[in-house]
């Protein structure tokens, strides 16, 4: 009797993307070695704050909110060494890759999104020579910062109340009053890899002394 021919194994769902670099991340166990500040800012500049429910004619991208959160950050620490802006810069870069979810449907999602988010963080610090978990301090600083830019995209861009985003965000403390005027995807991807530059620059001659 001719044995049955054996049962096919499903592949595991793919969990990498091809990014423009010609890099493949993997979304789930992501490596350094696959992140390229390149795809980063292109990403980022095309991504949307707030589900693209903001005023104007094209969206406020994470890029540019990025750019404004190390400012503010500048304000808050002026005592702080360069690679904690820089971790600031990419404090929102895993969203290059899955993309700006609202905070109320991140907590409905629960713990696994946050680890996925987790580990692409860590995988974008170690790559830029940051450590992988930010001191507890550094984080709550640039929670701040990201908070005041929160607090200015959502008057200005969001159509929510002073009196509303003062209770979802605090006011802000420690950063100037800024009027957001929106980029350009072009404009803002530019603009993220000049700071980023300037501020690896500033790192290498730093760790250079």
């Amino acid at each position: 009797m001719a044995r049955p021919a054996p049962k096919k194994t499903a592949a595991p769902p793919r969990a990498w993307q091809r990014m423009l670099s010609g890099r493949r991340l993997d979304l789930l166990d992501p490596s350094p070695v696959d992140v390229e500040i390149e795809d980063i800012a292109h990403g980022l500049a095309r991504v949307a704050r707030w589900n693209g429910q903001t005023k104007g004619l094209i969206p406020f991208s994470v890029a540019q909110h990025s750019l404004l959160v190390e400012n503010f950050c500048q304000a808050i620490r002026p005592d702080w060494p360069v690679k904690w802006r820089l971790a600031a810069l990419l404090h929102d870069a895993p969203e290059f890759v899955i993309g700006d979810m609202i905070s109320p449907f991140k907590s409905a999602l629960g713990d696994q999104y946050r680890s996925i988010e987790k580990r692409l963080q860590r995988a974008v610090h170690l790559r830029f020579g940051l450590p992988a978990d930010l001191p507890h301090t550094v984080e709550m600083a640039i929670k701040r910062a990201d908070r005041a830019s929160a607090f200015f995209e959502a008057i200005q861009l969001a159509g929510f109340s002073a009196a509303e985003a003062n209770q979802l965000f605090g006011a802000p403390r420690g950063v100037p009053a800024t009027e957001i005027r929106i980029e350009t995807t072009a404009v803002a991807q530019k603009r993220y890899l000049a700071r980023f530059g300037e501020l690896m620059a500033a790192q290498d001659a730093d760790s250079g002394r």
